[in-house]
């Protein structure tokens, strides 16, 4: 099996189709530290920058909507996502 990229690009939006994509692969580690941080109630900002790597002081809209949407694709994969993972596997990177 690859290896995962330590800290994958991250994109202005994560994915919103209800498909599994090869982001989604490549960031499932960042999906799993945005959980952990939605969980101890992070805030958003220090989330950005440490998590996703966007400074949210030089560029708040970006920071906010990377955020946000990373975030709720994390919460999408944690009760959607790994039923598709479980019954067709990661899929595949280009």
């Amino acid at each position: 099996m690859p290896e995962m990229p330590p800290n994958p690009e991250v994109a202005d939006t994560a994915p919103a189709e209800d498909i599994l994509t090869p982001y989604d692969r490549e960031h499932a580690v960042t999906y799993m530290r945005m959980l952990d941080a939605d969980a101890e109630s992070a805030n958003w900002r220090e989330v950005a920058e440490v998590v996703l790597g966007i400074n949210p002081l030089r560029e708040r809209d970006r920071a906010r909507q990377a955020y946000e949407t990373h975030l709720a694709r994390a919460k999408w994969m944690s009760n959607r996502g790994y039923k598709l993972l479980l019954k067709h596997g990661w899929p595949v990177s280009n």
